[in-house]
């Protein structure tokens, strides 16, 4: 890859999306594509992408099977000179690097967003998670302006395609992803979809399909599983075959550049549906 390893941030200041569900799965997809990935958990206190991979690493001494995985760290200091060191020294042997921030506002994780390569911003399906990027009129359900957070991610995006022009760097992919819209109310969902929509044109985001809520999820965090590792979670009904092509299709819909290996690696993946 060039310009070095991409870097993937999944943020959003607000919790209970899904959010590090989505970067775990995300990370073992790369992962089972051929791409070294490493994961830094910047949410020293809940540590909860930290804790999934150390699970899974458990899960493979005690079963002694080798599962495809990421390099995992957690970052608990406060320098954002320290941050961007460990950054460096994992780059120097990894295609990706996946950052899972605190569902707060926190220094270091606006400091990783606005350098992000894809910024994956997951929101349940309501406006009580859309006011993160944009008010909207209580009668017409119309954007009438951005969120402190949509404009900050805005400006790093115009700061970025600056840089792009004079050192080929790459821009700013924002991906805004919607989990759980299963649970939904139609109207509810249409007004949503247009906000979405409109607001999108306005800062440049795209929008992607995310995962449902299921049971599932939780389940495999003990065991550090993912929905991708066939063969290793027993009889799986229905609705979990469901919920891996979801996770497909999210993988598919974030556009990420993987490695030439993941050519003859991709079979894996497809062969998760």
């Amino acid at each position: 890859m060039s310009n070095g390893p991409h870097r993937i941030v999944f943020a959003n200041e607000k919790g209970g999306t899904g959010k590090s569900t989505t970067a775990v799965h995300v990370a073992v997809a790369l992962a089972y594509q051929g791409a070294r990935v490493a994961a830094i958990d910047l949410d020293a206190r809940q540590r909860t992408m930290h804790r999934y991979f150390e699970n899974r690493a458990e899960t493979m001494r005690r079963r002694a099977i080798a599962l495809p995985t990421a390099t995992f760290e957690v970052y608990d200091a406060q320098s954002v000179e320290e941050l961007d060191a460990l950054t460096d020294r994992l780059a120097e042997t990894h295609d990706f690097i996946v950052y899972d921030t605190p569902g707060r506002d926190d220094p270091l994780a606006r400091h990783v967003a606005t350098r992000a390569d894809t910024l994956v911003t997951p929101l349940n399906d309501s406006f009580v998670d859309f006011d993160l990027i944009g008010q909207v009129d209580a009668e017409t359900f119309k954007v009438r302006r951005l969120s402190f957070y949509a404009e900050l991610i805005w400006e790093a995006r115009k700061k970025r395609a600056m840089a792009t022009i004079t050192n080929a760097r790459r821009e700013m992919d924002w991906v805004v992803v919607r989990n759980r819209t299963g649970y939904t109310e139609a109207r509810n969902q249409r007004r949503i979809d247009t906000a979405l929509t409109e607001l999108s044109k306005r800062v440049g985001f795209r929008i992607a399909s995310g995962l449902s809520e299921r049971v599932i999820y939780r389940e495999l965090f003990p065991s550090g599983l993912t929905l991708l590792d066939k063969g290793h979670l027993g009889e799986l009904g229905t609705s979990h075959l469901v919920a891996r092509q979801e996770l497909r299709t999210l993988v598919a819909g974030l556009k990420l550049p993987v490695s030439a290996k993941a050519d003859s690696a991709k079979a894996t993946l497809e062969s998760a549906a």
